[in-house]
């Protein structure tokens, strides 16, 4: 088992863009270009990934196609790498999923990463005749045909009441060894497809009851089933946890930021997703702020009450993680929300990101030595002065 000690110095940060948008009040091409924008500046403060979800009905997440997004905002930015967050794969045939994901990996140069579930949304999978029943098990073969797919040169055949694949093989060989990383929840069959593939875990749920008491299971379940499959297990440096965060100068700026639309959000995730997994609690605009912060599923506050929340993941994820994932949940306006990730960006990343320890040691140096230096620093400048003030007498008197 890897230890606390084996993980880098370095915490990565990003955004779970699934997106959430407010149902019915505002003009979703809109909502689109503001999700653009915000790639954008969470590429220019340094967040190290962001991922796009898939879904296709309950009019608040608009994304249907989350391989179409990372390649319209691959263009537009500069480092931040782009993933599917996630890729629903069982609504789709594994041959051509594995094909465009080899595609976008091409065209993005490395930059795109395959986040894979069975589906969140119950009325997708009805939509196209899928039973919620259905799906994990679905989920687990059709993963074992993917990675097939992405990795063998080898055709393979599979005949499943969704496809029939012939002699089936992808032709373009993938750019890199891009990662590829299963959604978890609350239920263990994430982390049973993580371990038997070697793949990376996402914690979907790591804040919500019931998602925090399986944080420590889910990478033992990855841990023993790396180890029945005979493969190594992806280190702890490649799980992602998630959760919801709001922050500003302030914690009363914070709450009235959020007042804007946690309620809609609140509504959406009681009484639309019909997605048990989540379930908030709350049926006031301050109930639902009190159950955010109270039962610690999520921060509205400061930097400093950020900080805590992830401290508060590594003691509980029993050995630390790797990268943690902001939701990106709309709670705030346009403006604010900028201004929330500008705050994370500057007071939180560095934090867990061991990026001011020399910085704060050379102040420390300088300011153990500035008197002697400032002494030694000052008599130098006298002495400068000095030197030109007797150059100038003695040409004075050379000329008399």
């Amino acid at each position: 088992m890897e230890r606390a000690g084996d993980m880098a110095d370095r915490m990565n940060f990003g955004i779970f863009l699934t997106p959430f948008h407010l149902p019915n009040t505002q003009n979703p091409t809109w909502a689109l270009s503001r999700d653009v924008e915000l790639v954008k500046h969470y590429d220019m403060l340094g967040f190290d990934e962001v991922w796009f979800g898939e879904h296709h009905s309950c009019g608040c997440e608009l994304i249907g196609d989350p391989i179409t997004m990372i390649a319209h905002c691959a263009p537009q930015t500069r480092h931040i790498k782009l993933g599917t967050g996630v890729f629903s794969l069982p609504y789709h045939n594994p041959l051509w999923a594995a094909e465009r994901m080899i595609f976008v990996d091409h065209l993005t140069r490395g930059r795109a990463m395959y986040g894979l579930g069975p589906g969140a949304l119950p009325t997708d999978a009805q939509m196209i005749g899928i039973e919620p029943s259905e799906q994990r098990d679905a989920f687990e073969l059709d993963v074992d045909v993917l990675m097939h797919l992405i990795h063998s040169d080898e055709p393979i055949s599979v005949k499943t009441s969704r496809y029939t694949l012939n002699d089936a093989m992808v032709q373009l060989k993938p750019y890199s060894d891009f990662e590829v990383a299963v959604a978890a929840v609350v239920s263990p069959s994430g982390p049973r497809i993580a371990g038997k593939h070697g793949l990376s875990l996402m914690s979907i749920a790591a804040t919500m009851q019931g998602g925090t008491d399986a944080l420590a299971g889910h990478r033992r379940i990855v841990e023993e089933r790396a180890r029945e499959f005979g493969a190594p297990a992806a280190p702890r440096s490649t799980w992602r946890l998630l959760g919801p965060m709001h922050i500003a100068e302030t914690r009363e700026r914070a709450v009235e930021d959020v007042r804007y639309g946690i309620d809609l959000w609140f509504d959406y995730m009681q009484n639309v997703s019909a997605s048990p997994q989540f379930s908030p609690a709350g049926t006031t605009t301050e109930e639902r702020i009190r159950w955010v912060v109270d039962s610690g599923v999520g921060v509205i506050g400061t930097p400093d009450d950020a900080i805590e929340q992830i401290r508060r993941l590594q003691e509980m994820s029993d050995g630390g993680f790797g990268t943690y994932l902001m939701m990106g949940n709309e709670w705030a306006r346009f403006d604010a929300t900028k201004r929330s990730c500008e705050l994370f960006a500057e007071h939180v990343m560095p934090v867990f990101q061991n990026q001011n320890a020399r910085l704060r040691a050379s102040e420390r140096w300088a300011r153990g030595h500035h008197d002697d230096l400032h002494a030694r620093q000052t008599a130098a400048l006298r002495a400068a002065s000095d030197k030109h003030a007797a150059e100038q007498e003695a040409k004075s008197v050379a000329t008399d």
